[in-house]
This record gives structure tokens, sequence and C-alpha cells, in this order.
């Protein structure tokens, strides 16, 4: 019931008409209003801005200014193990399993498909049967911008349209399909170990998401799917390198094929993480195949060698 009073009301809201209402109001620039709103924020949520290339709230021009801060070089390092998969965000893994099939765990008695989630891409969504996901929730007071979590090459970007529920807790656990749900940038990358995915997921009051190739994406918002080929653009990008960045709290989503990663499948629901983290190892394909042919030999031989008895 709890949960039910905290996600009803979101039903009843004009989800998009408020977020963009939130979007223009904290990029308002006013030069006194401003730094007394950014300290209660600071204060409210216990941010460090120390680790903040600009400390001081009178540098930033607007609230949205401030929350899609950069850091220090040094606040965020990346492991630099070439093996690793790192963290692409601040925040708590709230979820991450095998994918059984084509399903995803969303929380307990909620579901939801591959293909739902890169919106009907079938293709792309039959890359990742039998993978790994994760669930990466950031919260209002996280660095709010997205990082490679690997070294990627850049295929394509997938605007889906859909609401913008919140992405807290207690909505993950009361509203269906969440995450196919929600507005979203669905973000394909082709690596040494296979195929990747990103699915920047929106949410209410989250007034805009961008990357650093196109830009500000939403707003403004729009009822139609729209598709970037980048296959032959030569954009990529190093581990750790900032690939975009969201305006208040919201969520990624990571795919991984079968056997490109292990290890991701052993975090604990909220598990907090940072941005360059290591948090998986990548496996490499290679290594797949001869683990595979190994097998495949020492059956033959179980099976060929005489019997001693």
């Amino acid at each position: 019931m709890s949960d039910f009073l905290k996600t009803f009301w979101q039903y009843l809201i004009p989800q998009h008409a408020l977020s963009s209402f939130v979007h223009w109001l904290t990029t308002w620039e006013n030069t006194w209003l401003t730094p007394f709103v950014i300290r209660q924020f600071v204060r409210l949520y216990d941010i460090d801005l120390t680790e903040a290339q600009r400390c001081n709230p009178e540098d930033y021009q607007s609230f949205n200014d401030f929350f899609t801060r950069s850091l220090k070089s040094d606040a965020r390092p990346i492991d630099c193990c070439e093996t690793t998969l790192v963290s692409p965000a601040d925040g708590k893994i709230s979820q991450t399993s095998d994918i059984l099939r084509n399903q995803l765990i969303q929380a307990k008695g909620f579901q939801y498909s591959l293909e739902a989630l890169v919106g009907g891409d079938v293709a792309l969504a039959n890359q990742f049967y039998d993978g790994q996901f994760a669930v990466i929730y950031l919260s209002p007071r996280d660095y709010h911008r997205i990082h490679a979590p690997t070294d990627a090459k850049l295929l394509s970007m997938m605007y889906v349209p859909g609401d913008l529920f919140a992405v807290n807790p207690a909505t993950v656990r009361t509203v269906p399909e969440l995450f196919a749900r929600n507005e979203r940038l669905v973000l394909s990358f082709e690596t040494e170990t296979g195929p990747m995915v990103l699915v920047m997921v929106g949410a209410i009051f989250v007034g805009s998401m961008e990357t650093v190739w196109a830009g500000k994406i939403t707003p403004p918002y729009s009822n139609t799917l729209q598709y970037w080929d980048y296959c032959n653009s030569g954009i990529s990008f190093h581990k750790g390198d900032e690939i975009g960045r969201f305006n208040m709290g919201s969520t990624v989503v990571m795919l991984h094929a079968k056997d490109s990663v292990k290890g991701l499948t052993a975090h604990v629901e909220n598990t907090p993480v940072r941005m360059g983290q290591a948090i998986a190892t990548l496996v490499n394909p290679s290594d797949n195949q001869a683990s595979h042919e190994a097998t495949d030999d020492e059956l033959a031989l179980f099976e060929t060698e005489p019997s001693t008895r």
C-alpha cells in the first residue's frame, strides 16, 4: 500500500508538460536565486562539491548547470585493467541478473522483454538472448554524466517515446514494464568482446537527456520513434570517456551478450557504485571458443579411451 500511495498520482498528472516546465525552470539563469537553491540542494542531499571542477555555488549559471556539473580529473579514477568493465555512472546497482532467453527481471513479479526495452528492434534484441544485464539507478545526489564502461564503437542511437514515470524503488516495484514503458535512448555499441547496449531511461522531471555526439535529444518530446545510424561515422570511445548526461535522477540499463562478461550478476541489490569502478570482467570470444574446444576434446578423449575394467 505504501508503494501504491507513492506512485498512483503519476498516472494522473501531465508527465511531459511538467517535465518540460521543470527543464525550463532548471535552466533559468538567476544570479541571486540560483546559488541559494544550489546550497539548499547540497545540504539536503549531502553533496560533496569539493569533487566538482567548480566548487562554489556562485560559479553556476543555472541549477541544471550545477546538476550536470563536471568533476575534477582525479575525482573518479577509471580502473585501468584492460579486462574490466566499469560502471558507466554513479548510483546503485538496483538489479542485475542473467537474461532468461529474452526476459529481464524488473522486480518481484515483474518482467519485461528485450524487444520491448530496445524499441521493438528484434535483430538488436536477439544479440542479447541469454546474456546479462544490470540496472544502475541515479538518485538526485549522484553525479549525472554517463561514461563508456569499456572501449567501444558507436553503432546506432534510437529515441523511443514513452511515459515519464519516476524510476525510484517504489515505482519500480509498482509500475509494470517500467523501463520498457518510459521514454528512453537506446545506445548500441560494438566492443572487442561483443555487442553492448546502454539504455538511458527518462523519468518524471528529468528535463533533458543528451549525448556528446548529438547534443540535447529531449526536450522537445516526440511521439515518434527516431533512429540514427552511426556504423560508418567512426565515433569511438575509450573506457571512461563521457557519452551523455541526465538532468535530475534516472536510470541506465546495461545489456551484455551471452558469455561476454563474468561477475556482473554477483552484485547484490542496491550495491553502491561509482563511475569508473570495476563491476565485471570482460570475456574475449576467442577464450570462450578455446574453452569450448577444450571441453569437446576432453569429451572425445573420454569417449574413446579404452576401459581399464
